[in-house]
């Protein structure tokens, strides 16, 4: 189908932007509703209909209000994926993901919903949903997009007290019609990043920038698109060591293709240092370290750990219920003086001496100053 023949009535999208959580504030994550909003507001700007959108939302506590939307429980998102979609009528399909997910041991990525807590962790197993939006179940619709910003990190690293329950949906008979283009913020391991400072994931906010600028109206060349994002990721990483790296599924009737992100190219061999890193890189990964603690999910505990720090700049620390939000206001009152962040480093592994957790701590500490200054002490 070529960008002129499709029509914007003829395109329905299904978008989830999960931001709170039944689990607690431990598991709040800010930006995904924002991004969600944003990509209907691009799609509106394409002439798709409002009824076309399913906009299925849970905003963080405190985030401006948003009205006309779903919820993004398990059970109404199942039956968006399960009754209404194959009830609609259409050539192209947009399903747009924000949250919190995860990679199980059989290689499939979980979606948490919005209900999804430590000991129930409700979700919706994608690829699952693609298959039974690839079936004779979802008649028209050749055409699917599907945009995931999501952690592919491994289930074992996370070291759930309860396995994950299933996720799945039931198929039809298999097609050989549909053609899907699955984007994903970050490759099979990896973390997909937020930026905590703006409130949006770092995925979505370059593939919004790229959707306004390519030709194709709602329909882009989904190849084109990937391209554009994957070279922006190549821009960001130039002199960071680790960065995710988003990928491209292509499904096509006969044939399935993997196009992963290009990695990070070597350091320089001449001893020669690229320049910092000004996209707020450094500043990502620390607060994703700090957050890979559990302490950091417990308001007494992270209250413990601040006891440990300076008393004046604990005095002047902008605190939050909300652990992303706290770790920030600590972290940036502790920038304020050359040994602030290695003390928080300190009082972090004074309190949990877990070795792997506290390397990845120390590396990004080393690469968030290093963004200012070179040769950053050592903790």
């Amino acid at each position: 189908m070529t960008a002129g023949a499709v029509d914007p009535a003829r395109v329905v999208a299904l978008v989830v932007g999960v931001e709170a959580y039944a689990a607690g504030p431990h598991w709040t994550l800010p930006g995904p509703v924002r991004d969600a909003l944003r990509f209907r507001d691009w799609l509106r700007s394409t002439g798709v209909p409002d009824a076309n959108i399913l906009l299925h939302l849970a905003p963080a506590e405190g985030a401006d209000a948003v009205t006309g939307h779903r919820g993004a429980d398990h059970e109404t998102l199942r039956r968006a994926l399960v009754h209404e979609l194959p009830a609609r009528q259409g050539d192209v399909l947009w399903v747009w993901w924000g949250g919190h997910g995860v990679l199980d041991r059989d290689e499939h990525l979980r979606l948490y919903c919005a209900d999804a807590t430590d000991a129930d962790r409700r979700n919706i197993d994608l690829e699952s949903a693609r298959r039974r939006l690839s079936s004779d179940v979802l008649p028209g619709f050749a055409e699917q997009n599907w945009v995931v910003d999501a952690c592919q990190t491994f289930e074992e690293r996370h070291r759930p007290a309860v396995t994950i329950p299933d996720g799945s949906l039931p198929a039809g008979q298999r097609q050989r019609v549909h053609r899907q283009n699955v984007l994903l913020a970050a490759d099979r391991g990896q973390r997909a990043a937020n930026d905590p400072v703006r409130g949006l994931g770092v995925f979505s906010d370059i593939l919004l920038h790229e959707l306004a600028a390519l030709p194709g109206g709602p329909a882009p060349d989904p190849e084109a698109l990937f391209e554009a994002v994957r070279n922006r990721f190549d821009r960001l990483r130039a002199g960071a060591s680790r960065t995710q790296l988003p990928t491209l599924q292509l499904h096509r009737p006969g044939r399935a293709e993997h196009l992963p992100g290009r990695p990070a190219p070597p350091p320089p061999v001449n001893g020669g240092c690229p320049g910092p890193d000004r996209t707020g890189g450094g500043l990502v990964r620390v607060v994703e370290a700090l957050l890979a603690y559990p302490l950091m999910s417990d308001r007494d505990e992270r209250q413990t750990m601040v006891g440990e720090l300076d008393p004046v700049l604990v005095a002047r620390m902008p605190r939050h219920a909300v652990p992303r939000t706290d770790v920030l206001g600590i972290l940036r009152t502790l920038r304020r003086r050359p040994e602030g962040p290695w003390d928080l480093y300190r009082a972090v592994t004074l309190l949990d001496d877990d070795p792997g957790r506290a390397a990845e701590l120390e590396q990004a500490l080393r690469e968030f100053l290093a963004e200012d200054r070179p040769g950053p002490p050592g903790p």
